[in-house]
């Protein structure tokens, strides 16, 4: 059987934890941050988890767990 390929945009964007959550991150925080509260820009900088809905495709495009 033939080696399986990683979406190698989901491999930038998604990981895997060591306990197989899927994590992901937030988006808007990359810039126009001025007009942003500092509360907000701080909980953008934290991981989050991908939707249950979700976790089945993001884990198909990540064959080995990366």
């Amino acid at each position: 059987m033939n080696k399986l390929k990683t979406h190698k945009g989901a491999a930038k964007r998604f990981k895997l934890s060591a306990t197989g959550k899927v994590l992901r991150r937030h988006s808007g925080a990359r810039h126009i941050l001025t007009s942003k509260a500092r509360k907000r820009k701080r909980r953008l900088t934290q991981v989050a988890q991908v939707s249950k809905a979700d976790v089945r495709h993001v884990r198909a495009m990540l064959p080995y767990g990366r």
